[in-house]
């Protein structure tokens, strides 16, 4: 995200040093909700395993994953801190304790993008793109902005986070729904998913697939939430 708006440092710094608060405000508080809610879905189904290691917290440097985080902050796109799971400790069958467990932070996301995006869709704010900040912003065009950022990264933690490609939260969704003898087949991919998500990155990120896919499923709930595309 930042390495778009390099040119801005030196057309004007001030307005560059916003932007980087804005974009951190958003990242903490789509970060933070999306892995306290995975911690919170596991512990009401009987793993205190996040309890005891600090991450069922509202406190954002429980769960900053440093590259994810940078990720974010550069380019848009990324993840948090893994929340550390015992499937074993899960009520009912692991598997599909697991799908519901992963599937929290997206849904999650997902909620508060549609909560933070009622004022635009209620036509409460004068709404524009976060993208679109004013060279001279005042304090309504920088809450607007600030909104602006918040749905962004949640939509984008939304989608990005559903990709089936371990460890993000679509591989163990995709266990959970895939019939049993296709899921243990599946699963096997998941030694190497860290690999295989890496050069997906890579790959989509210079070729522009990926953030031709991001942008595309964010506009596409922008619209459904705020009535606007937001890229």
């Amino acid at each position: 995200m930042l390495l778009w708006n390099l040119s801005l440092l030196r057309q004007s710094p001030e307005l560059f040093f916003l932007l980087v608060a804005l974009v951190g405000v958003a990242l903490l508080i789509a970060l933070t909700f999306h892995e306290f809610s995975h911690a919170l879905v596991a512990d009401r189904l009987g793993d205190e395993t996040p309890r005891r290691m600090g991450r069922l917290s509202l406190n954002p440097l429980a769960h900053l994953d440093p590259l994810g985080t940078l990720m974010l902050f550069l380019v848009g796109f990324g993840w948090g801190k893994p929340v550390p799971i015992n499937p074993l400790l899960l009520r009912g069958d692991p598997r599909s304790g697991m799908g519901l467990v992963a599937s929290a932070g997206p849904l999650a996301n997902l909620s508060l993008a549609g909560l933070f995006a009622v004022p635009v869709r209620l036509e409460l704010i004068p709404w524009h793109s976060p993208l679109a900040l004013p060279l001279h912003p005042d304090l309504g065009a920088i809450i607007v902005a600030l909104i602006g950022y918040i749905i962004l990264f949640n939509l984008i933690l939304t989608i990005f986070n559903l990709i089936p490609i371990a460890p993000l939260d679509g591989f163990k969704v995709l266990l959970a729904l895939l019939p049993r003898n296709l899921a243990y087949s599946f699963e096997r991919t998941e030694r190497y998913g860290s690999m295989i998500l890496l050069l997906f990155i890579f790959f989509g990120y210079f070729t522009g697939f990926l953030w031709l896919f991001l942008r595309s499923g964010v506009n596409l709930l922008a619209l459904v939430f705020t009535g606007r595309a937001i890229l």
